[in-house]
């Protein structure tokens, strides 16, 4: 029986056992332990930035980093409509309003005109989603922020080493957010990461994630804080994911590669893109169709897991559902029918991927015949 390819899977050496065993057996198995200063530093020094604090996953690292930099209640932070949903969801805990935008349609990032037009008086924040891993426009989006006295947060969720201009995201804003679950570039199982140059800002994200616990009596807290702390054995995996994460990262280009060699595109058959002053992560390899439509996308990818072969659709846009229900702008309602994920992960073969090829071409074929 042919073997079932699945859209994402972990790159795990015996390095990662090697210190997760060591981890366990030292005792600091929670959220004190020398794997989390240790990875929190070797992450600040990847992403080119002072600080870098551990989050219990992803979303609780969006929120805190949120609530540190101010955001409330009757606050707006505008957000793209393409993205998955804890971009707006962790927004949303804080009490304020995510305003959702189009995108651009060729990076699939955040379109810095919708930005400047959603601008009102109660606007507090920026929050670009570098998506499937290509950096947003952030020189259009600083300077926009500038003009308007605006903060700015990265979701780096998908993007670990990605660059703009040279400079690895994570750094380009106030803060970014990153995530470690299973499926992302580097895996913790769960797990986040804020990264800041603003020592203010860090401080205060360490305060606050640590259930805000005064640094000089013990147990006594004056406001509400967070529990959003990362385990030492988690800190493990992390810092031993960060041994390789350039292999993996160069692993991706390999792999967007080969599949430009094994599928057959066209105008209107696109793998990702990559704007020229962009180095992208790669975390997602994206596939378009301009022929799909959201029946028809379902149906091809039926077919592909018929053939052992998983995919997933590009984020359906926030606006879609039922609590941030709003008009979806053009570029999203364009974007989020005709797109799929391939499969992405560092252990994909040459023949793995000449497989997946040779189903895509099949299957559009069949599906332009009918």
């Amino acid at each position: 029986m042919t073997d079932f390819i699945p859209v994402s899977r972990p790159h795990l050496t015996a390095l990662e056992e090697e210190y997760v065993l060591d981890a366990v057996r030292s005792g600091w198995v929670s959220s004190l332990g020398k794997y989390i200063e240790d990875f929190e530093a070797a992450f600040a020094k990847y992403c080119g930035t002072k600080y870098a604090l551990t989050t219990s996953n992803g979303t609780t690292g969006l929120h805190l980093a949120l609530v540190t930099a101010g955001v409330g209640p009757g606050d707006e932070v505008i957000v793209p409509d393409m993205t998955f949903v804890a971009t707006a969801n962790a927004v949303a805990y804080t009490g304020a309003t995510p305003v959702m935008v189009d995108i651009q349609p060729d990076t699939l990032c955040i379109c810095p005109a919708a930005v400047r037009r959603a601008i009102t008086p109660r606007t507090k924040l920026i929050l670009p989603v570098h998506l499937y891993g290509h950096p947003a426009d952030m020189d259009e989006l600083s300077s926009i922020a500038v003009e308007h006295r605006l903060a700015i947060i990265e979701d780096a969720a998908e993007a670990h080493g990605a660059e703009y201009k040279g400079r690895r995201v994570g750094g380009l804003g106030l803060a970014g957010v990153f995530s470690f679950y299973g499926n992302k570039i580097i895996t913790t199982g769960e797990g986040g990461m804020i990264t800041t140059n603003d020592a203010d800002f860090y401080n205060r994200a360490v305060f606050l994630r640590d259930q805000a616990m005064s640094k000089e009596k013990r147990y006594w807290h004056d406001m509400m804080g967070f529990n959003y702390r990362i385990t030492n054995i988690q800190a493990a995996l992390g810092l031993a994911q960060m041994k390789s994460i350039d292999a993996m990262l160069l692993r991706r280009e390999e792999i967007l590669a080969l599949y430009r060699q094994a599928i057959e595109t066209s105008d209107s058959v696109r793998l990702n893109f990559t704007a020229n002053w962009a180095k992208s992560a790669y975390w997602m390899i994206c596939l378009e169709v301009d022929a799909f439509d959201d029946q028809k996308r379902a149906g091809f990818m039926q077919r592909m897991k018929k053939r052992g072969i998983d995919t997933r659709p590009y984020f359906y846009p926030m606006t879609a559902f039922p609590m941030y229900r709003n008009k979806t702008p053009p570029n999203v309602a364009a974007k989020s029918v005709i797109g799929i994920n391939l499969p992405t992960y560092h252990q994909l073969s040459s023949a793995d991927i000449a497989r997946i090829g040779t189903a895509v071409n099949e299957e559009l074929r069949d599906l332009s015949a009918r």
